[in-house]
């Protein structure tokens, strides 16, 4: 596959100056400016033990680091995992969404009786989370990480008079939609962005242009990317790190674990549920057969989807939300080819198809009282789409 690429040794690229060495002071800078994302007071109780693994990957020295010069003594790492290796030895898919690739944190997690398991991936822009749940270790999925750092981040900001004027939190389009209720019960905007988080850091940038960078607080998407302040335009797995400590350690000290936190969210707005479902369709039928669903939505859309009425209907290609009582509203971001449909009783659907893939792309966000009842009405809608897909 890589036979026609050129190809040359690192001692080669050194020699002909190809290479360049970040600085320490460009280090120094980046934990720094992380260190002032922290939201903990003076003086606490930061005694929870940790489990951590880069796996393979550059995160190991900054994260390390970042932990140990805030006050998180009890840091353990995996040590098959702690040096960077780009055969990624010990798991195939060094993943932090996937279980496999958290297999040897658990495994560490589970010898110590470690309070928080954190795995960030090989670049270090993406974390994963497990929580000790009774004698198990319980991975979170993104959105939960994101809103209970979102309820964090807002409830320390608020205590301790750091929240801006006129706060905002950021979202991509496909990810979680009660984080916008627990925002706004803090009095802080949501701006949803397109599926990317480079689309995030374009809108910090536009908040720096006018001299508002301060008015963001917090920034996350569905696939494990968070950033909290404005010091780089990208998600952060070293600075997301660290907040999953503070958080942790903080509660900790309530007498709380992060999964009894999780579901006082969970009593408070419902029950939650994101999920993805991937349709594919291969060959250049696969595309004129995808093109056609979407231009179905388009021209007929529904009224109702797994038996709730269909409130609006954003169309990311035509740039127009369009509500169920007539009226029309422009969506001022680039446009794409996605529609998200909300409907009643907090649920949505987005329909994408893939960049990469040949592949037609939904996202479900429900809320209901139960788990039960979410996964039940996820069925109906399921079921009800499925009937167009084919």
């Amino acid at each position: 596959m890589f036979a026609d690429v050129a190809r040359m040794s690192f001692e080669k690229a050194q020699a002909e100056g190809l290479v360049a060495y970040i600085g320490k002071e460009t280090v120094d800078a980046f934990i720094q400016a992380v260190s002032e994302q922290a939201l903990c007071e003076t003086g606490m109780k930061k005694d929870i033990s940790i489990v951590y693994t880069p796996l393979n990957g550059a995160g190991g020295y900054c994260v390390k680091r970042v932990l140990k010069e805030n006050g998180f003594q009890n840091v353990y790492v995996v040590k098959e995992q702690e040096m960077p290796d780009g055969c990624f030895p010990t798991c195939p898919y060094p993943n932090p969404e996937i279980e496999q690739a958290m297999e040897l944190g658990i495994r560490d997690a589970k010898r110590l009786n470690c309070d928080l398991l954190l795995a960030t991936d090989p670049d270090c822009d993406r974390v994963g989370v497990g929580v000790k749940s009774g004698c198990k270790y319980l991975l979170l999925s993104a959105n939960e990480i994101g809103m209970l750092l979102l309820e964090y981040i807002c409830k320390r900001r608020n205590a301790g008079g750091s929240m801006p004027c006129r706060p905002l939190m950021m979202k991509t389009i496909v990810t979680i939609d009660m984080a916008e209720r627990i925002a706004s019960d803090y009095g802080v905007d949501t701006v949803n962005v397109l599926t990317g988080f480079k689309y995030i850091g374009e809108q910090i940038g536009l908040l720096e242009e006018k001299g508002e960078e301060e008015r963001f607080i917090f920034g996350f998407e569905e696939s494990y990317g968070y950033l909290s302040g404005s010091y780089v335009r990208d998600k952060d797995g070293v600075g997301a790190s660290l907040l999953i400590s503070e958080m942790a350690a903080y509660y900790k000290n309530q007498g709380k674990g992060l999964k009894e936190v999780l579901d006082e969210l969970y009593a408070k707005y419902g029950y939650c549920l994101n999920t993805l479902h991937c349709y594919t369709f291969e060959g250049m039928e696969g595309i004129k057969k995808m093109d056609g669903i979407m231009s179905g939505f388009r021209t007929a859309a529904p009224s109702q989807i797994g038996g709730l009425k269909v409130i609006s209907i954003s169309d990311y290609k035509e740039s127009l939300i369009k509500y169920r009582d007539g009226r029309e509203n422009q969506i001022e971001l680039p446009k794409s080819n996605v529609m998200k449909f909300m409907l009643e009783g907090n649920a949505s659907m987005v329909v994408r198809p893939s960049g990469t893939e040949p592949k037609l792309k939904l996202y479900f966000s429900i809320c209901a009282d139960t788990e039960e009842d979410a996964k039940q009405l996820e069925m109906k809608i399921k079921e009800d789409i499925e009937k167009v897909l084919y």
